[in-house]
């Protein structure tokens, strides 16, 4: 691309790309657990726009830098509301805008919410590979039957070959129903409905949930099966108790205890971090980190980090320069006022605005 051009990637652009690369995208947001942990990031805190309404949404600003390979930078606005299930529309829309490293400039527009949904998916396949310790898992339970929970099926059955069936639950039936339908057709692999999360939380030894709940609504202790694992990646499910009682891994919990998560509600409770266990990064890079684990219970709680949306935007946009895909803007940027200074633009016949005194600052 020429400076100054921007590359355009729409969502079906970002389907196509992305569709079969499940492996490719485990490889990738290990490589970017891999740069955190290096200390090659920078990753402010996530910004929340709240916005009113019943139930209220929010848009979240996510901005990341990854060098050690990567070197790139950009931004994931991403849009949370509820609501839109009630107009037939998807919770989630996002646009990620790559930039570049070197100069700051913008590379790239994409649809961001299939970028999201696969990273957040492959993050907790590569934690479910890891802190199952090796057990077969014929039996996956699934709380919240929406689009993060069908990709993170589909990454579960890359990482994890010995899945049978999943058990799913979603307080509306009618999602339900599609999801067994769509997901048994794709994966080839049994779906059972129930009528209580209680069916699917006191039955399988590997749970995730992605819901959207707002606050906690799993209490007790002592419900779950030894050597349960839970993929906590809607982080407002669990109560403190059950966190409590769990080995925990975390993304980054500077990230993760903040914006009334259950580990954020743990901390106010017990006034502490302790209870966290490592992160994901740590034991990527040294599986030995799990050797402790004596309780019954694991739990990963990803925050979703940014610079697993820039990781996986910088495959996309890799492959759509290379493969020519999308629609490129030439000239998307102005041409810098000191090269104009040097070289003045040949002013139309119709341009009757006054030139400037000096250049604008």
């Amino acid at each position: 691309m020429d400076d100054g051009d921007v590359l355009v990637l729409s969502g079906n652009d970002v389907i196509d790309i992305l569709a079969g690369r499940e492996a490719e995208l485990l490889g990738v947001v290990a490589d970017a657990y891999a740069c955190h942990l290096k200390g090659q990031t920078a990753l402010p805190h996530s910004t929340f726009l709240h916005i009113a309404g019943e139930p209220p949404g929010r848009i979240i600003a996510l901005p990341a830098y990854l060098g050690d390979g990567f070197d790139v930078a950009g931004i994931k606005w991403i849009g949370s509301f509820p609501a839109n299930h009630r107009l037939g529309l998807d919770r989630a829309s996002a646009v990620v805008v790559l930039n570049s490293s070197a100069t700051g400039r913008p590379l790239a527009l994409m649809e961001g919410a299939t970028i999201s949904a696969k990273r957040t998916a492959a993050s907790a396949a590569l934690a479910a590979r890891w802190l199952v310790r090796g057990r077969d898992v014929a039996r996956v339970g699934l709380i919240g039957c929406g689009v993060i929970n069908r990709e993170i099926a589909r990454f579960l059955r890359t990482t994890l070959a010995s899945i049978a069936t999943f058990a799913v639950y979603d307080r509306q039936p009618d999602r339900s129903i599609r999801f067994r339908d769509a997901v048994s057709a794709e994966l080839g692999v049994a779906v059972e409905v129930a009528d209580d999360p209680r069916a699917v939380l006191e039955t399988c030894r590997l749970i995730c949930f992605a819901t959207t709940a707002a606050t906690p609504h799993v209490y007790g202790t002592g419900w779950w099966l030894a050597g349960t694992t839970i993929l906590h990646v809607s982080l407002r499910d669990l109560g403190p108790e059950v966190i409590l009682a769990g080995d925990n891994v975390v993304d980054d919990p500077s990230h993760v205890c903040r914006e009334g998560t259950s580990l954020a509600l743990t901390e106010q409770a017990v006034g502490h971090r302790d209870f966290i266990r490592c992160t994901l990064g740590h034991v990527l890079a040294d599986g030995a980190t799990l050797d402790g684990l004596t309780r019954e219970l694991t739990i990963f709680s990803p925050f979703g980090l940014g610079i697993l949306d820039v990781a996986v935007g910088k495959l996309v946009f890799d492959v759509a320069h290379r493969n020519r895909i999308g629609i490129r803007i030439p000239g998307f940027l102005p041409r810098a006022w000191t090269r104009g200074a040097a070289e003045p633009r040949r002013a139309a016949a119709d341009d009757v605005r006054p030139a400037a005194s000096s250049p604008p600052p």
